[in-house]
């Protein structure tokens, strides 16, 4: 390609961001690590803010609310699950209609008003149910109805709709900060993703001590209070940057273009082939002038487009080529006419599906770190030193093992596997969420065997009917939160950044917040799983494996082990995907 071709291609590139005043983004003074960095300090508060609460709600609903054990555990499961999926709302709303800038904007004031109205129903008694005055038929507390429970349900799904528009937006926003027509902008945009799992893990370190402390001593009112204190000072910290912001101009409805391509060919499917356009297909198989590297075929750089900043045809899929078949025909309906690029964009996410299938198994096992994981180290030891660690602080382990690793990853791995491997990214985005998945069947045998040490010790000194706590350290439990830790940092990081680089530019953010879809679904497995397993193991003489208030009577060892085969084998459907995987072509350096 001539030089001023190149050049042209950079200027279109940039024309499609603009300031926070809706003026051209000017390359050298809009953009950038400075940028980017307003958005990381951004995601300590607003962390903390979610996980503050998500944490321990469980408690809240249980002891103030007057929820049983198991309404109040589907309750935070539902509410978690919810505001993870509706991620995506918040990048489709953010691709096709808004900015990444407003959305983030309109979901923390919306996250503020669940959160304010939250702390309101804390502090005034009579927005709660009484303290154990009106009973049932049973003698049970009664338990939140009518207006009360209202109240709560309004607040926590305010939350839950502000946390997933910020997921959905927050990260694209920090990751469109860079210049990937450049090397050093793609270094520093995979060196974001990094420090945004490395902050994310910052705000849930101070969430799951500081703030779990205020709520279990002083009252949760302080809890919602301090979050909501945490997301209303976030909001100037973002808009301190936005002078130094580059935005992307929303540029449609990219679930419209995936309907109407879809449509259009299975509409063409069923039409004459004698009459194709033979102009058509051959702009199907010869796209616009595009750059290409063949010479680095790796993750990080998603760029290549046509003169327009689209996306040409650089699918390399062959099992996808059927959509061409939506441009081969006078469509049927002026609605379903399609473009090449439109084909292509959804060739493309229709590649990255069955990676982002692969993932939710990991985030199932992750599921186990505030379930069962919390319920073994509530039966053993959990003294170190004269301090008593609550088992709801647990997740400090893999948060700060995160905060330890995320800097080294970055600064001592990365620069070796690039000397190593003498490519740009050092290890693709494939390699490192194939890394956190082989993890993640190490953190199931691992709990699997500290399980068996477990309950040994129970057996050894005849305390499997008891409720004493074991004479064994909650240390051992520490191991799996370890590895599963390790396996979050390299698979979420990997996976926000492989869905941010390789989705079309019109669909980014919603193709970034599949990463926080995977976890809402692996949250949903675990609860399926449990209940298949029960319902399975389950007969006139046998106990199922995970039934009852004691946990030495069940057979947590083998759910886990069971875990560990299910991972194994999502492990080699992943590599079954990811060895035929083609990244897309990345722009040659300038």
């Amino acid at each position: 390609m001539h030089m001023g071709d190149e050049e042209q291609q950079i200027k279109n590139y940039w024309e499609g961001y603009v300031n926070w005043r809706n003026r051209a983004a000017v390359k050298g003074l809009h953009g950038g690590m400075l940028a980017a960095s307003f958005v990381l300090g951004v995601e300590v508060m607003e962390n903390l803010a979610y996980l503050a609460n998500a944490s321990n709600l469980v408690l809240y609903l249980s002891k103030f609310m007057h929820f049983s054990p198991s309404t109040s555990a589907n309750i935070v499961t539902n509410f978690m699950g919810t505001a993870f999926l509706l991620a995506l709302l918040g990048g489709f709303l953010s691709d096709a209609f808004f900015s990444t800038y407003l959305i983030y904007l309109i979901s923390a004031a919306v996250e503020l008003a669940g959160l304010s109205i939250l702390t309101v129903q804390a502090r005034a008694p009579s927005l709660k149910p009484a303290w154990c005055v009106l009973t049932d038929a049973n003698g049970a507390c009664q338990e939140a109805n009518g207006g009360k429970a209202a109240i709560l349900f309004m607040g926590l799904y305010l939350v839950a709709l502000g946390v997933g528009g910020i997921k959905g937006s927050l990260p694209p926003h920090g990751a469109e900060q860079f210049d990937e027509t450049t090397p050093q902008g793609r270094k520093q945009r995979s060196a974001f993703f990094n420090y945004y799992v490395f902050c994310l893990s910052c705000g849930a370190l101070i969430a799951v001590t500081f703030v779990v402390w205020i709520e279990d001593n002083k009252g949760w009112q302080w809890g919602f209070g301090i979050s909501a204190l945490a997301i209303l000072i976030s909001i100037p910290i973002f808009l301190l940057g936005s002078t130094t912001y580059r935005i992307k101009i929303p540029s449609g409805s990219p679930i419209t273009t995936i309907f109407k391509v879809l449509i259009a060919t299975a509409c063409n499917s069923f039409t004459s082939r004698s009459h194709r356009n033979s102009t058509i297909i051959s702009l199907a198989t010869s796209p616009p002038s595009i750059t290409t590297d063949s010479s680095n075929n790796e993750g990080g750089s998603g760029i290549a487009q046509d003169q327009k900043g689209n996306v040409p045809n650089t699918s390399r899929s062959k099992c996808l080529n059927f959509l061409h078949r939506a441009v081969t025909n006078k469509p049927l309906h002026p609605a379903l006419e399609c473009t090449i690029t439109q084909v292509e964009e959804v060739k493309i996410v229709l590649k990255i599906l069955p990676i982002f299938a692969s993932t939710i198994m990991l985030n199932c096992c992750l599921a186990q770190l505030s379930t069962f994981s919390v319920q073994q180290a509530a039966t053993m030891n959990t003294q170190l030193g004269s301090l008593r660690i609550p088992p709801a602080s647990l997740p400090i382990f893999p948060v700060v093992f995160i905060i330890i690793l995320a800097p080294f990853y970055n600064h001592i791995i990365i620069p070796f596997a690039r000397k190593v491997n003498k490519t740009e990214m050092g290890i693709t985005h494939l390699q490192r969420i194939g890394t956190g998945l082989v993890l993640s069947i190490i953190a199931m045998a691992v709990a699997a065997l500290v399980e068996i040490k477990r309950k040994g010790v129970a057996a050894q000194y005849g305390l499997l009917n008891s409720a004493q706590p074991l004479p064994l350290t909650f240390l051992w439990i520490a191991f799996q939160y370890l590895f599963l830790g390790s396996a979050d940092l390299f698979t979420l990081a990997g996976m926000m950044e492989f869905f941010f680089t390789e989705a079309p530019l019109s669909m980014r953010s919603l193709a970034t917040a599949l990463a926080w879809a995977s976890l809402a679904m692996g949250y949903y497995l675990s609860s399926v799983l449990v209940s298949t397993v029960n319902r399975v193991t389950g007969n006139s003489q046998h106990q199922p494996w995970l039934f009852g208030s004691n946990l030495n009577h069940c057979h947590l060892e083998r759910f886990y082990w069971l875990m560990c085969v299910l991972s194994g084998l999502n492990f080699l459907h992943y590599l079954l995907w990811a060895s035929r995987y083609k990244y897309r072509p990345m722009r040659p350096d300038n």
